[in-house]
């Protein structure tokens, strides 16, 4: 009977899916819209106006107030959680979305796009945060809203969480929240950002599910010495010894780490658009056996470059104080991305190596190791089932982000988290924090039927 019963779930969301309300579709583009109008930036943007605006809307669906909650440590960097009780023969399922936005300044976009206006054109909808993340953050609350008023009771409990600063700030939600209220988001698993759907020629190919992240590490590479007059060159030179340094740096390259089961996946799927060496270094990868000329090959590429090993890079520099004086000091930050098992103390030895005697190194701040989710587990499985229905022939790929999310603070803190938006965008094309950030209007929804389907799914036992 059970299984009847979440089969049917699961047809019932199917049939949604094919047939959306024009109800359902209008509430969607309302939370959509009001989301993207208030300004969530930091410093001087307001989360919790957000936060309270999404609140309004589940208790006016029918949640009991206390089950919505906006916690602000600060303001205007409030968090909203909201949970929709089940049976409790499961621990909960938690949905997560950021929904703070970089900032975007409307004369640097196209005109007639207000970055802060919700523009429907061509077939897209434009504005900051359509797809970083608040078309995510839209699609959950309407997952939400659609099991309270259809009186679906789950097996396990729902929890939503709608949070500030992923994108940089001095209040972020997660770590607040497991820091301060670890109670009210504790789950057995997570559905978060970190991956996206690929288009071709506007066809849905591939469906990325993030699993694993790089982790961010930064150092400050610094040599000082006694300066003195621009008329008596040194041969000690503070900016000479640090620019050397960073040039050795330039053509350093870390260890490749080529076992990982996700970067042979990826591997293996990209293989197939390309040809040449290329294609063969890739089935090589993919197989186990890449020789170091073939491991050469791929790194051409900067993309697979930071998948198959730890990358620094200099992204900051200074020096001098005065045009007629020697530099008493010179000082370059490094920023590093290291793999999943890469220890911090392995990067550091090798960046002193590299830097020699003359500059000192030190670590900026301490890195929070993130171990990856599983890519076989039975939710890979469930989400490949959901995506199959809605998409037909798509491929499920599991990905390691060589930048940085949420997802991080949730696996450290032992909450398995699935990245995956049930967004799709044109290869080659990425808007995300840039000039009109866009998503197709057909992808939006898309998305939130996709999410819905995946939430019933993992919340009646599949």
């Amino acid at each position: 009977m059970m299984r009847a019963a979440i089969a049917a779930a699961c047809l019932a969301a199917c049939s949604a899916f094919a047939q959306p309300s024009t109800q359902g579709r209008q509430l969607a583009l309302d939370i959509y819209r009001e989301l993207i109008e208030i300004r969530t930036v930091h410093p001087d943007g307001d989360n919790t106006a957000a936060a309270r605006a999404v609140a309004k809307r589940l208790v006016d669906a029918g949640f009991d107030p206390k089950d919505v909650q906006v916690l602000e440590p600060a303001p205007r960097k409030g968090n909203l959680v909201a949970r929709l009780r089940g049976t409790g023969e499961l621990k909960p399922l938690l949905l997560l979305a950021h929904i703070d936005v970089v900032d975007a300044k409307k004369e640097d976009w196209s005109g007639g796009i207000d970055p802060f206006r919700l523009t429907e054109r061509d077939g897209y909808f434009y504005g900051r945060g359509t797809i970083d993340d608040k078309g995510m953050a839209a699609a959950l609350v309407m997952a939400m809203i659609r099991m309270k008023q259809e009186g679906l009771k789950p097996k396990r409990d729902v929890i939503l969480a709608l949070t500030a600063d992923e994108e940089g700030g001095t209040h972020n939600g997660v770590r607040w929240l497991l820091e301060q209220h670890r109670p009210l988001i504790d789950a057995e698993l997570a559905l978060s950002e970190g991956a996206m759907g690929r288009l071709v020629n506007g066809k849905p190919t591939l469906l990325g599910v993030q699993v694993g992240e790089k982790m961010y590490q930064s150092f400050d590479f610094e040599v000082s010495n006694p300066g003195g007059h621009s008329s008596l060159p040194r041969r000690d030179n503070a900016i000479y010894e640090l620019a050397a340094a960073l040039d050795r740096l330039s053509r350093h390259e870390f260890p490749a780490h080529t076992s990982s089961y996700v970067l042979r996946q990826l591997a293996a799927s990209s293989a197939a658009d390309e040809t040449g060496e290329k294609a063969a270094a890739l089935r090589a990868l993919s197989e186990g056996r890449a020789t170091d000329a073939q491991l050469k090959v791929i790194s051409e590429s900067p993309g697979f470059n930071a998948q198959m090993r730890t990358t620094c890079v200099a992204t900051r520099l200074e020096g001098g104080h005065a045009d007629n004086a020697l530099p008493g000091r010179a000082r370059a930050t490094v920023n590093c991305r290291l793999l999943p098992g890469e220890k911090s103390a392995f990067v550091e030895a090798e960046l002193k190596r590299v830097a020699g005697p003359a500059v000192a190194v030190k670590a900026k701040n301490e890195l929070f190791a993130s171990e990856a989710t599983d890519a076989r587990s039975p939710v890979m499985k469930s989400i490949a089932k959901v995506a199959g229905a809605v998409w037909p022939g798509v491929e499920i790929l599991p990905v390691m982000s060589a930048g940085a999310t949420d997802g991080s603070r949730l696996r450290n803190a032992g909450i398995p988290t699935y990245g995956v938006t049930g967004l799709f965008i044109e290869r080659g094309e990425d808007r995300m924090h840039g000039r009109d950030e866009r998503v197709l209007v057909k992808s939006f929804f898309d998305s939130v039927e996709f999410l819905r389907q995946l939430t019933l799914t993992l919340v009646m036992g599949g």
